[in-house]
C-alpha cells in the first residue's frame, strides 16, 4: 500500500497494491498494522480504532454532505468506493488549524481502488459520478445524532470545485445546512 499526501497534510490517499492475473485481481483493502505504520512514517497521528462500518448506495448526481460530528463523538473516516465512482471532499473545520476552511477533493472509483483517510475535525461529503455508486467507510466513533453537524455543500467561502455537468440531487436537510461562518460549534 502507498500513502499519497494531499494539499492538507492530515488528509491522505491510500493506494493499495493490486495483484492481477488471468483469474482477476486481489488486494488487501485494510490492514491496521500497515495503515498505522504508513501514518507514523509520514509523521501523522495514529487514529483511534475503527468501531463502525457504513455503506451507502447513490444514484448519479446524489450529493451527500458536508457532514461532521462534534465532540465527544468526532469521527475519523476511511472511505472508498466499491462500485461506481464518486468525487469525495474533506473540509478542515478545526478552527486552530492552519488549513481551516480548506478542502481536498479526490475521485474515488471501484476501478482505482483508492481510499481517503479523513481525520477527526473534518467535514465530509461526496457526489456520485455514476449510477449505483456504492460508498463504504469505517469510522473511529459511533454515530450520535445529538453530535451531528453539517455545512452547506456550496458555501462560497469554501469554494469547492464540484464536478461540472452533473445534475445534483440534494436532500432538504443538506440544502438547509448553514454556511461555515454560521456554525457555532465547530468540531475541535
Amino acid at each position: 500500500m502507498k500513502l499519497i499526501r494531499t494539499n492538507i497534510p492530515d488528509v491522505v490517499v491510500l493506494e493499495p497494491s493490486v495483484f492481477e492475473d488471468e483469474r482477476g485481481w486481489f488486494f488487501e483493502s485494510y490492514s491496521e498494522r500497515v495503515f498505522h505504520a504508513l501514518l507514523a512514517e509520514s509523521g501523522l497521528p495514529v487514529p483511534r480504532a475503527f468501531v463502525q462500518d457504513n455503506r451507502s448506495c447513490s444514484k448519479k448526481g446524489v450529493l451527500r454532505g458536508l457532514h461532521y460530528q462534534r465532540a465527544p463523538h468526532q469521527q475519523g473516516k476511511l472511505v472508498c468506493v466499491t462500485q461506481g465512482a464518486a468525487f469525495d471532499v474533506a473540509v478542515d473545520i478545526r478552527e486552530s488549524s492552519p488549513t481551516f476552511g480548506k478542502w481536498v477533493g479526490v475521485e474515488l472509483t471501484a476501478a482505482n481502488k483508492k481510499m481517503l483517510w479523513i481525520p477527526e475535525g473534518f467535514a465530509h461529503g461526496f457526489v456520485a459520478l455514476e449510477e449505483d455508486t456504492h460508498f463504504h467507510y469505517k469510522t473511529t466513533d459511533y454515530y450520535a445524532k445529538e453530535c451531528e453537524g453539517a455545512i452547506r455543500w456550496d458555501d462560497p467561502t469554501l469554494a469547492i470545485k464540484w464536478p461540472e455537468k452533473v445534475d445534483f440531487i440534494i436532500n432538504q436537510k443538506d440544502r438547509d445546512a448553514p454556511f461555515l461562518k454560521s456554525v457555532q460549534e465547530i468540531a475541535e
